[in-house]
């Protein structure tokens, strides 16, 4: 496959519109990506984004609008076409068969017959080039969620296409793992491919992006060069001309909470252990309390362990050894709220009857569960047609709400929240935000996990880094608190909070 000369107009769209029924997602959208460019798609969430990109790769059919690709107009009718042009995608919410190997899972869609050494080459070869190791012979339900997303790209990758689609391929990833992702998208356009970059994080984008398009309800408002643009024009632009939130940048003196007192321990662990399935130690002698009235906050590279102690925190999973105290209902948020939160083709009142199901005994008053779904959405600002709307039709933002409301609502003590902004605009960032801060201010014992260090320390009153399953504490410092997840050695956060004043 040829690449175009570096400038040349490698993807143009025009006049691209699309509806849903009433609902118009993309309203005259156009768009320009160069060869040899990394260029940011940004919007809030529901602005057309990942619709938009999704005409590109075959999955929708535009109502009106022209395509060009190197400079001849062209109609997309599925994936299999747009991979011929070499076009890839890496969607936001993943497409794996979790039965399947890494190499399976990457082979599918490929042509002749299977030869499983050859397909582990491939990956090795493509993964290592990329920077984003994976073991080929690894079963997908096995891997972290960082390492799914890592093999989504790789997939993509193995196909040879000159433009790569990416839709929020940061959001999971641990700290040194985006930076390296981003380098790598940096050196795969420089190289004369391109790159599409559909992210909620501003600073990415500008620090990586040659251009910038942004959509507000389906139109495009912004083409600009990110050189001549910067973070508080963008937000500008996404948001329609209103101010963006306050609390969307996060600094280490945004949470302090001068002579707060917290209360009782709510949640407690001492010298827990969890043993996986193959022996291996993924917490290893953890001791913790979170009091009511606080966030601890959980910072970790993925693998640390820190997906197994959230849930034995929230009561999801049983310790090895050690002890726990927790209360009879803790809320938990999981990362994957497609995979573990929501039933996506159900209507909101039945998701809303998730939790606590398993405990639950009797005839279902399904109305009254309505009625708490229609209270629900309004408290937590769900923006829905009501509470008998599939939860597949609301965006990313919205679900995360439903799923945050839904546990707040049902558990009073305790709340644990995995990777909370995962997937979202600044907005809805800023709307969850809030919540988690005021069901801490009502009493409640909060527990936060996040791959995004600044959201850590903006959340947290307290922060705790995991290394190899160990928990150690640190300090309120995004640099500190990332030294002790690579180090392991609290002696280095320490020593890291003395060198910096």
């Amino acid at each position: 496959m040829t690449t175009a000369p570096t400038g040349a107009v490698l993807l143009s769209l025009d006049g691209i519109t699309h509806a849903f029924g009433r609902v118009r997602a993309l309203e005259n959208a156009s768009l320009r990506v160069r060869a040899g460019s990394v260029h940011a798609l940004l919007g809030e969430n529901g602005a057309g984004k990942t619709t938009l990109m999704r005409v590109v790769f075959g999955l929708l059919r535009a109502q009106q609008g022209v395509m060009r690709w190197r400079g001849s107009p062209i109609t997309v009718r599925s994936p299999s076409e747009a991979l011929a042009l070499g076009v890839g995608m890496v969607h936001q919410h993943f497409t794996l068969v979790p039965t399947m190997t890494v190499a399976e899972n990457i082979a599918l869609g490929g042509h002749g017959a299977f030869d499983p050494r050859r397909a582990a080459d491939r990956v090795r070869d493509v993964a290592e080039a990329a920077g984003l190791m994976l073991d080929p012979q690894a079963r997908v339900q096995d891997l972290p969620i960082g390492a799914q997303q890592r093999c989504e790209i790789v997939k993509a990758l193995a196909r040879d296409v000159t433009l790569l689609i990416l839709d929020e391929p940061t959001a999971v990833l641990a700290p040194a793992e985006a930076v390296e992702l981003l380098r790598w998208i940096r050196g795969y356009a420089d190289a004369g491919n391109a790159v599409v970059l559909i992210t909620h994080k501003l600073r990415d984008a500008l620090a990586v992006a040659d251009d910038i398009t942004v959509l507000h309800r389906g139109r495009t408002v912004l083409t600009t060069a990110a050189r001549d643009t910067d973070q508080a024009r963008v937000a500008d632009a996404m948001l329609g001309g209103a101010r963006a939130p306050t609390t969307s940048v996060a600094s280490d003196d945004v949470n302090d909470r001068a002579g707060a007192v917290s209360g009782p321990p709510v949640l407690a662990l001492s010298a827990v252990t969890v043993r996986d399935a193959n022996g291996v130690d993924r917490v290893r002698s953890a001791t913790l309390q979170v009091c009511a009235g606080e966030i601890v906050g959980i910072g970790a590279v993925e693998g640390a362990g820190q997906h197994e102690l959230l849930r034995v925190l929230s009561g999801r999973l049983t310790p090895t050894s050690g002890t726990r105290t927790i209360p009879g209902s803790v809320g938990f948020v999981p990362e994957d709220r497609h995979r573990d939160a929501l039933m996506l083709d159900a209507p909101l009142f039945e998701n809303t009857a998730l939790q606590g199901a398993g405990a639950r005994h009797g005839v279902i008053d399904w109305n009254s569960f309505r009625t708490r779904t229609s209270a629900l959405l309004q408290r937590f600002d769900v923006r829905a047609s009501g509470a008998d709307a599939r939860a597949r039709t609301l965006s990313g933002g919205n679900q995360q709400k439903l799923v945050l409301g839904r546990e707040l609502e049902a558990a009073r003590e305790a709340l644990v929240v995995e990777n909370p902004s995962r997937g979202l605009d600044f907005v809805a960032t800023d709307a969850v935000h809030q919540a988690l801060r005021a069901a801490r201010d009502a009493g409640m014992a909060v527990v936060v996990y996040s791959s995004d260090l600044d959201e850590v320390v903006l959340l947290a009153d307290r922060v705790f880094a995991m290394h190899d399953g160990a928990l150690i504490e640190s300090v309120k410092n995004r640099d500190v608190l990332g030294r002790a997840m690579l180090s392991g050695d609290a002696g280095d956060a320490a020593v890291a909070l003395g060198a910096d004043g």
